[in-house]
C-alpha cells in the first residue's frame, strides 16, 4: 500500500488539517529538528515515519539483510504507552498524549516488520491490543481510531493481526463482525464499472467506486497476508469470472480479476490523481503485482514486475526508502531477486537511505582474515625487494673491492 498517496493518507491529513509535504527537504529549520540517524529518508517524517521504517525494516528483512540494530531500536521506541504508533515522535521520552496523532496504519506496519524481525514480542503485543481496542463494530478499521471502515486501513491490521502469533483475523470480532465482513461490505459487485474491485470507503451516498490501491490492499487482506509475501504461497490457478462473494476468498479471487484486467494493457495501473490519469503509478503497480503473488496469479504479476524493473528506477530515487521497499517486496512476492533488478542492487540502495550497516563478527572475521592475507602478501614482497636489494649491495660491495686490488702495486 502505498500509503503517503493513498485515500488514507489523505484522510489523516484532512484530520491534521495540514498538506502532506511535496519536497524531500532534510535541512533542519527553528521548527523541524534535525531528523534522527536511525531514521531511514530525509524527506519529512510527519506523515510516515514509522510507516517508512516499517517497511524498510521488512524488505531488509524479505531479502536477508540484517537490518542496522539502531533502526529496529528507532521503530520500537516510537510506540506509545498504550500500544499505539504515530508516524513521527521527535521527542520518544515524551508520553504521548490527546494532541499524539496515532494511527492504525503506522501501527500495524510496525507490528509486521517486528514480528517479523522478532525479538519484539512485548512491543507488538501491546500494538495488537490497542488495535483490537479501535476495531469498528462493523469489524474493520479506519485510519484514526474512531474513523469510518477503510479497504486500506482494514487490510493492514488483518496483516499485522497474522503476523502477530496466535493471532486468527476472522477471529477478532467487534458487534459479531469480523474484519473479512468489512471488507466484503467493501467490495463493488460483479455488475458495472468496477466490477469486483474494493471501494476505498463508501461515498457519502452509499454507493461503492473501484480503486486500485485498495483493490490491492483488499486482495492481500482477504487472503490474511501481510506486506510481506513468500513467493509460491497462492494455488496458483489464475483468477476467474466475478462472482458474488460470500467468502473472503472469492471476494480475493475477484479483486485479483479487476487487477489483472486493469494491468493487462500497459502492464501498470495509472495514477488516480487529478489531471495525471495517464501517468503510470509505479507505486501501486507494486502493491497490485504483491496481491496477485500472494494469490498465485503468477503470470501477470511476473508481466508486471517485468515493467517495474524496465521503468521505477528513477520514481524509487524520488521517493526513497518505502518506495525502494515497495520495490524489494514485489521482487520478493514473485521469486525475483531484488539485488539484480533491472540491473540495480534495490537492497543496497535501500540501506543507502539509512544508517550505516554495523559490521558483524563474520564481517569482522572475515576484514580480519583479508588484512592478515595483505599483510603477508605485503611481507613477502618486502622480502624478496629486501634480499635483491641487499644481493644489489653484496655484488657492488665485490666491485669495489676487486677493483681496488687491482689497483694495489
Amino acid at each position: 500500500m502505498n500509503v503517503r498517496r493513498s485515500a488514507a493518507v489523505l484522510v489523516a491529513v484532512a484530520v491534521l488539517g495540514a498538506a502532506a509535504p511535496a519536497a524531500a527537504d532534510s535541512s533542519p529549520s527553528p521548527s523541524r529538528p534535525a531528523l534522527p540517524s536511525a531514521l531511514y529518508g530525509d524527506a519529512d517524517p510527519q506523515y510516515d515515519g514509522v510507516w517508512r521504517q516499517s517497511l524498510a525494516l521488512l524488505a531488509q528483512h524479505a531479502a536477508g539483510a540484517e537490518p542496522p540494530k539502531a533502526a529496529v531500536g528507532w521503530l520500537a521506541g516510537q510506540q506509545c504507552a498504550d500500544g499505539s504508533f504515530a508516524p513521527f515522535r521527535a521527542d520518544p521520552s515524551a508520553a504521548c498524549d490527546a494532541k499524539t496523532m496515532v494511527d492504525t496504519n503506522q501501527t500495524a506496519a510496525a507490528v509486521q516488520a517486528l514480528a517479523a524481525l522478532g525479538g519484539h514480542d512485548a512491543v507488538t503485543e501491546k500494538a495488537v491490543g490497542w488495535l483490537k481496542s479501535v476495531q469498528n463494530e462493523d469489524g474493520g478499521w479506519g485510519y484514526t481510531a474512531g474513523g469510518a471502515s477503510d479497504t486500506n486501513s482494514t487490510s493492514v491490521v488483518i496483516g499485522a493481526l497474522a503476523a502477530a502469533a496466535g493471532e486468527e483475523p476472522g477471529a477478532v470480532r467487534k458487534g459479531g463482525k469480523s474484519p473479512y465482513d468489512a471488507l466484503l461490505g467493501l467490495e463493488l459487485p460483479c455488475t458495472g464499472e468496477g466490477a469486483g474491485a474494493f471501494a476505498f470507503q463508501p461515498e457519502k451516498d452509499g454507493s461503492l467506486t473501484a480503486n486500485a490501491d485498495a483493490t490491492a490492499a483488499g486482495v492481500l487482506g482477504a487472503l490474511g497476508k501481510g506486506l510481506l509475501v513468500e513467493p509460491g504461497e497462492g494455488d496458483g490457478a489464475a483468477a476467474g469470472a466475478c462472482v458474488k462473494a460470500t467468502t473472503p476468498e472469492q471476494a480475493a479471487a475477484n479483486g485479483a480479476a479487476h487487477l489483472t484486467d486493469a494491468l493487462a494493457a500497459k502492464g501498470h495501473l495509472l495514477a488516480a490523481t487529478p489531471g495525471g490519469e495517464e501517468q503510470p503509478d509505479h507505486g501501486n503497480t507494486a502493491d497490485a503485482v504483491i496481491a496477485l503473488a500472494a494469490r498465485g496469479d503468477t503470470a501477470q504479476a511476473e508481466k508486471s514486475l517485468a515493467w517495474l524493473e524496465r521503468n521505477a528506477a528513477d520514481w524509487a530515487a524520488q521517493n526513497g526508502p518505502g518506495a525502494y521497499a515497495q520495490l524489494v517486496l514485489a521482487a520478493h512476492a514473485t521469486g525475483a531477486d531484488p539485488r539484480a533488478f533491472g540491473g540495480a542492487d534495490l537492497v543496497e540502495q535501500l540501506q543507502a537511505t539509512g544508517p550505516a550497516q554495523e559490521r558483524t563478527a563474520a564481517d569482522q572475521r572475515e576484514g580480519d582474515a583479508e588484512n592478515a592475507e595483505k599483510a603477508g602478501s605485503a611481507s613477502v614482497v618486502w622480502w624478496i625487494a629486501g634480499g635483491v636489494c641487499l644481493a644489489a649491495a653484496a655484488g657492488a660491495g665485490f666491485l669495489v673491492a676487486a677493483r681496488a686490488r687491482r689497483r694495489q702495486p
